[in-house]
């Protein structure tokens, strides 16, 4: 019946509805400007400052106060209008809260999930921040400000907890491998054994940088930039090699072979001076402790072997660092007149004895 009147009301009496119609346009233009006025402000702010939360609230509040605006205008026009009590006091003032809230709501999880990240990676030695603790904290918001909105609209939650407690086995069920999955990640982003940055290498082959983890895979990004997607239940029971722990230095050697008739000790002196002079030089191998030489294996089959020991900052550098100590090290045996064998083998041939002639 209200309805009814209602509609009875725009289709034949229409001046009604002028009032209203002029208080919602007159509102919103305001709102628009103070909206425009405002967003500018924070963006000067946030520039002058070099202010990263500044930045955030500025996107988060982009698209919500275009709610709130329609929101505003929405209800001082329904409180100028002669609408029927049904719709002015009941039914509008709901929709209108229940936007606001969920407004609220979408404002708050998004804030929540940038501020997580940025703080999250200026702090150190908690847990780490990857698209996984944001999801997190962005479905905690959810779940309170769903709470809210059920409060607000006055809707009893003891049959839905019901509901749910019910049914939670059956989705358990359904979702066992998802949520091997989530919970899978969520160790393996709390125990901090594979962080983000971390070069890692897999029993089954995989290795590269950790990019993220998510609530369904880990990704890594190999030396040669593809991306390799790994379940978290799978990461988790795999062995992992961690090059960044305790230390992301990293070991590694070259191998250097000379004439047999070489003096050992000169070659010895030669290739630690060799070290020494590379550290300072060459991009990320380690001056402390400086690159060393050992007589090991020593004397092979057809030379003397040496072992050039030396650090990289980490993983990755360890290729470039040895392409160029092993073109250092050639000039200087070369400027220094040492040879560098070939493999070589020597074969003793015997005569077979004559065969005595028979009588």
């Amino acid at each position: 019946m209200h309805g009814y009147e209602f509609i009875r009301i725009v289709e034949h009496q229409p001046e009604l509805i002028v009032a209203p119609a002029a208080v919602f346009l007159v509102t919103l233009a305001i709102c628009w400007v103070v909206r425009r006025l405002l967003l500018r402000g924070l963006e000067a702010w946030t520039a002058r400052s070099q202010s990263r939360g500044g930045a955030i609230v500025t996107e988060a509040l982009s698209g919500p106060t275009i709610i709130w605006m329609l929101v505003l205008a929405t209800h001082l026009a329904i409180e100028s209008s002669d609408l029927p009590h049904v719709v002015s006091a009941i039914w509008a003032p709901r929709v209108l809260v229940a936007l606001v809230v969920i407004s609220f709501t979408m404002v708050a999880g998004r804030v929540a999930g940038e501020l997580v990240r940025y703080w999250g990676n200026q702090a150190q030695g908690i847990l780490p921040v990857t698209t996984l603790t944001e999801n997190l904290a962005q479905i905690a918001v959810l779940i309170l400000g769903i709470v809210i909105l059920l409060d607000v609209e006055h809707v009893n939650i003891t049959p839905i907890l019901t509901a749910l407690g019910v049914g939670g086995l059956a989705v358990a069920l359904a979702l066992q491998d998802t949520l091997s999955n989530l919970f899978a990640g969520f160790y393996v982003a709390v125990s901090r054994q594979v962080r983000l940055g971390d070069y890692i290498k897999l029993n089954t082959g995989e290795e590269g940088y950790v990019v993220d983890i998510s609530w369904r895979s880990t990704t890594i990004r190999a030396l040669a930039s593809n991306l390799i997607f790994i379940p978290n239940a799978k990461l988790s029971q795999a062995n992992v090699t961690n090059y960044w722990l305790p230390d992301k230095r990293m070991a590694a050697s070259i191998q250097v072979n000379v004439a047999l008739d070489s003096d050992f000790e000169r070659v010895e002196r030669l290739l630690d001076e060799v070290g020494k002079q590379a550290a300072s030089e060459i991009p990320g191998l380690v001056a402390d402790p400086a690159p060393s030489a050992a007589f090991d294996p020593g004397v092979g089959d057809f030379a003397l072997g040496f072992t050039v020991g030396y650090q990289v900052e980490e993983f990755s550098q360890q290729f470039a660092v040895r392409n160029e100590l092993r073109k250092r090290v050639l000039r200087r045996l070369r400027a220094e007149g040492v040879r560098i064998p070939y493999p070589t083998r020597t074969l003793f041939l015997e005569r077979a004895p004559a065969e005595t002639p028979k009588e």
